[in-house]
């Protein structure tokens, strides 16, 4: 059994959660984790990098200088790489950095890494977030009050405007659903502060049951 911390939407502590052992993922998935990071960065890549080659600079074909008798070493043309001003050899051109990842391997992944962050005490449950008004130092606040000063990744059963207000001006957090987060989102933040209804949410995830 793993041991969650719960807190009332006044951040006092509650009866801790109990999460059956059975319902995570730590045997298998590792792998699967570590492809399914490396396959979300590299889809992150603009893949923009551009070179010219010796062919694409602009000048003519005209030999420097004559083969034999100036001293210096034979050239052929300016564009040359070896020359200031000249052609990149393998240098790098626009592509494509995506990969493919099947859905049953990127389920795995995200199991596996919602389970590592259950087991190591690294998501706290909140009954409900509820604030007198959207300001960024109430949410602060609260979250000071619960334990969390790192990073944080806040997460609600439904789209919550004011949450999402109330995080954005707010260094090293995020928010979001459980339906919208990966698992390079889940690896990315220290904790994950849900409330009941995205715990929910996250766990029928972490069993295959995302809703649709």
């Amino acid at each position: 059994m793993s041991t969650i911390k719960q807190y009332t939407s006044a951040g006092e502590a509650a009866a801790d959660l109990t999460v059956d052992d059975g319902q995570l993922v730590t045997e298998k998935g590792a792998q699967a984790l570590k492809d399914a990071v490396t396959a979300i960065r590299n889809a992150m890549r603009a893949g923009t990098a551009c070179t010219k080659s010796k062919g694409e600079v602009a000048g003519s074909n005209k030999k420097p200088w004559k083969q034999k008798g100036t001293g210096n070493a034979r050239a052929g043309f300016r564009q040359s790489p070896v020359w200031r001003g000249g052609g990149v050899a393998h240098g790098p051109k626009p592509r494509d950095y995506s990969q493919k990842i099947n859905k049953k391997v990127m389920q795995l992944a995200f199991a596996r890494a919602v389970s590592e962050k259950i087991v190591a005490g690294d998501v706290l449950v909140v009954s409900e977030f509820k604030f007198e008004a959207a300001k960024t130092k109430l949410m602060a606040a609260f979250l000071k009050k619960i334990g969390v000063e790192r990073s944080a990744l806040v997460l609600t059963g439904e789209v919550n405007d004011m949450v999402d207000l109330m995080v954005r001006n707010l260094p090293r957090v995020d928010s979001a659903t459980p339906a919208e987060i990966n698992p390079y989102a889940v690896l990315l933040f220290k904790n994950i502060v849900c409330d009941t209804a995205g715990f929910d949410a996250l766990m029928a995830r972490v069993a295959g049951k995302e809703r649709k």
